[in-house]
């Protein structure tokens, strides 16, 4: 007969008697030991808040010891890779020590979860930094994406890592917010499309994803980080929500950070309408809910709706938070508000079983687990061959070129102008939460990236197309520095070359500390520092300019583009954004990437989005000032050409729980090989409330060679017409729509119109929530 500690380490048993077993032989201060989370941190970063690589970090110093805060037992270690500067090898012994130490200290030798930032990669020295997340929008292929997520779970898993707190599923609404960069895009389906295909990846490799923040965090007003949120439940159900609900309905995700800024009056940490009601019994989530660091404590001091520490803990608990991260604070008093009469042991128990049915699927309760358990030898290489290959091509794809006044690609010119502070610093590359922005530009010289990387102007001197070419290179200005010194000598050399390339953007960094990432917010849309003067300082030479911009948001553009022979678009494209960049340049790359955001025309009367409805958008005799973007969502040239032609509709009237195919071809018309992204959209003629004038209900990537031609059918069921009517439940409404298939959201050439007929349909839990698509001959 088995004891009952075999019991719970017998992997033949199924998950929830080993967790129930185990549960059963645990104390109270046991079990909300595994609720809790260490960070080990630098000691400047807790007295120094110039230092923050998390919101007020150094407000939060002072607490117990490691040996004393593991004593019953730990949920999470927190960012042992992530933290500060270590070598894979020094890093990976780092963790199993303290996994050793957390195993020794609790009488059942439970280990902890090990997670880790890896929004760009597995966030740690020396490991491969992916294009920021705007820029996998930019590229409009899943595919990608998910092979992307497949190599970086793979690393954190083989360096005993368990959980990644990524994908970021925050819909823009307001491009000004600083965290732009970390989003997938400003449409909830591509949104949706791009992280299930990411949370598939990173858990087909056995790292749990985090679904990133749940939810409104991205409506902030006047977009200030952690700014309140003034949403209705209507903007939240049919624009905030659905990437979550199909990460966590078809992707089947294991865990769940919440948002830090409150909707109206309501703080999302100790929301049960969102952590229980919405997240756990609509959804059917049956994971882990992690707290966005201190982002339980804000209950109490930023929040206020909490008037202690503790109160703040329970607030949050009940409500359905499991763990709190970074550090155990507010959850530090459990067992005795149990004893107190304070909080129900079903409570507390019910997040602990969550916390170990993680850890049993994990591997961490098995009889054999040790912290060497993924260990694969000695391969710690994070940035192999094939990574850097996958973040080349993801780099590429995100590549969108938005103006070609036949001067790209760039034709050997005898005398190359290469101007701004992008040219050089290669930084500009990465987003905010890769390692050598988030930690390593703290600790390291300025030309240490902690990985190889290479500039722009490198790879330029580099390229073969370009060897002919004389390349002279002035910065002219930096990104934020108000000097403008510079622009004189930049102007000069801009005379005396045939072409110039103006290289301008982000660079991004933390608090304020960087023009885009967490806490870098904006109060207008122009280019940061003195950039615009220097590009109207070139424009002005009369010597044909190639605008390239390498940022984390769309800025606005208006006041040069029309004097730009030609403009780049790059989303932070990642440690091989130097030679994609060069080679989209140089011809070598034929671009293919689309607007996941849209670029303004002017500074600040454009903060919104292509999801408006009819009044949104421009109106002779209402407003004067025009919204409309000067690149609208969704678009993207090439340097071949593209036709979609022939649309066909299955169906001209369909039921309100039927399906229609929409069609069409798309052929090269050019004369080299290229990808177009197809995109459907549709738009409802008349509705019981205000709709957005079309939204994005579909999309493929099609490669073609020059005069190759393709179908490309959808599938669209009547549930992605479906919209929260007046009385504030889902319906799908008869009526008359259309469906067009074009380029961009504002490329309209090919439409058809199909009527959904019948009664109203009240739309249940687990709608359809995909448009399948084909790709024929």
């Amino acid at each position: 007969m088995k004891t009952a500690e075999q019991t719970w380490r017998n992997t033949e048993l199924p998950t929830h008697q080993r967790v129930a077993d185990l549960l059963a032989q645990m104390t109270l201060e046991e079990k909300a030991g595994q609720l809790g989370s260490y960070w080990i941190r630098p000691e400047e970063e807790q007295h120094d808040g110039e230092n923050n690589v998390a919101p007020m970090a150094d407000t939060f110093g002072g607490g117990p010891n490691f040996e004393t805060a593991i004593k019953n037992g730990l949920g999470h270690i927190t960012r042992a890779f992530g933290t500060i500067p270590l070598d894979p090898v020094q890093g990976r012994a780092k963790l199993a020590e303290l996994q050793e130490q957390v195993i020794a200290s609790n009488r059942f030798g439970i280990p902890a979860i090990a997670h880790e930032e890896c929004l760009t990669g597995f966030t740690t020295l020396g490991a491969t930094c992916y294009p920021a997340s705007i820029a996998w929008g930019a590229s409009f292929n899943p595919e990608l994406v998910h092979s992307m997520a497949g190599h970086i779970g793979a690393d954190m898993k083989k360096m005993g890592v368990h959980q990644g707190l990524s994908p970021v599923l925050d819909v823009v609404r307001d491009y000004r917010w600083g965290r732009v960069e970390e989003t997938i895009g400003e449409d909830p389906h591509l949104v949706g499309e791009l992280a299930l295909a990411y949370v598939k990846g990173l858990q087909g490799s056995g790292v749990s994803a985090t679904l990133k923040h749940f939810a409104g965090y991205a409506a902030s007003q006047g977009g200030r980080n952690h700014a309140p949120v003034s949403l209705g439940q209507r903007a939240l159900e049919d624009t905030v929500f659905p990437p979550f609900e199909r990460a966590v309905r078809e992707g089947k995700v294991q865990s769940v950070m919440n948002s830090y800024a409150e909707i109206d009056g309501e703080a999302p940490a100790a929301s049960r309408r969102l952590l229980t009601e919405v997240l756990r019994e609509r959804w059917g989530f049956t994971g882990t809910v992690v707290a966005d660091y201190w982002s339980v404590s804000f209950l109490h001091s930023m929040h206020e709706i909490a008037d202690s520490e503790d109160s703040a803990g329970l607030l949050a608990l009940k409500a359905g938070m499991d763990v709190e991260l970074p550090e155990t604070i507010a959850f530090s008093n459990l067992a005795e508000a149990v004893r107190a009469g304070h909080l129900e042991e079903a409570i507390l128990d019910q997040a602990v079983s969550r916390v170990l049915t993680q850890k049993v699927e994990a591997g961490l309760l098995d009889p054999d687990y040790s912290p060497e358990h993924h260990w694969q030898g000695d391969d710690v290489d994070l940035d192999s061959k094939q990574n850097r290959q996958l973040a080349r091509t993801m780099a590429e794809e995100s590549i969108i070129l938005l103006r070609n006044e036949q001067i790209l690609p760039l034709k050997n010119p005898a005398r190359l102008a290469v101007i701004g502070p992008s040219a050089t610093q290669p930084r500009t590359h990465l987003g905010c939460y890769s390692f050598t922005n988030h930690v390593y530009s703290r600790f390291a010289e300025q030309e240490d990236y902690g990985v190889e990387m290479t500039s722009i102007l490198q790879a330029l001197r580099e390229s073969p197309a370009l060897a002919g070419s004389q390349i002279e290179y002035a910065r002219g200005v930096d990104f934020t520095d108000l000097d403008d010194k510079g622009i004189e000598q930049a102007v000069e050399v801009a005379r005396n070359a045939e072409i110039a390339v103006v290289t301008v953007g982000d660079l991004a960094g933390l608090f304020g500390r960087g023009t885009s990432g967490e806490g870098c917010d904006v109060v207008d849309l122009k280019l940061p520092g003195r950039q615009s003067e220097l590009v109207e300082a070139v424009l002005d030479t009369g010597t044909p300019t190639i605008l390239v911009l390498v940022t984390g948001r769309p800025y606005a553009l208006g006041e040069f583009a029309d004097r730009a022979a030609g403009i780049v678009q790059c989303f932070m494209p990642g440690v091989e954004g130097g030679p994609a960049i060069a080679g989209v340049l140089t011809g070598e790359v034929n671009p293919s990437g689309k607007l996941p955001v849209q670029i303004p025309d002017h500074r600040g009367g454009q903060p919104g989005t292509y999801l408006v409805p009819k009044l949104g958008w421009h109106s002779d005799g209402i407003s004067n000032l025009d919204p409309r973007p000067l690149y609208p969502f969704g678009y993207g040239l090439s340097y071949t050409s593209f036709e979609i032609s022939s649309l066909q509709i299955s169906s001209t009237q369909i039921a309100t729980d039927g399906t229609v195919e929409v069609s069409a071809r798309v052929t090269n018309t050019g004369s080299r090989h290229g990808a177009e992204a197809v995109q459907l959209y549709l738009s409802d003629e008349f509705s019981q409330v205000v709709r957005p004038r079309r939204w994005l209900a579909g999309f493929a990537k099609v490669s073609l060679d020059a005069g190759e031609s393709k179908s490309v059918t959808f599938s669209v069921h009547a549930d992605r017409t479906s919209f929260t009517g007046l009385a504030g439940t889902r319906i799908v409404e008869p009526g008359k729509f259309t469906a067009v298939i074009g380029s961009s959201s504002e490329d309209l050439g090919q439409s058809a119109t199909f009527e959904i007929v019948g009664q109203i349909r009240e739309v249940g839990e687990g709608r359809v929530m995909d448009t399948p698509v084909i790709i024929g001959k």
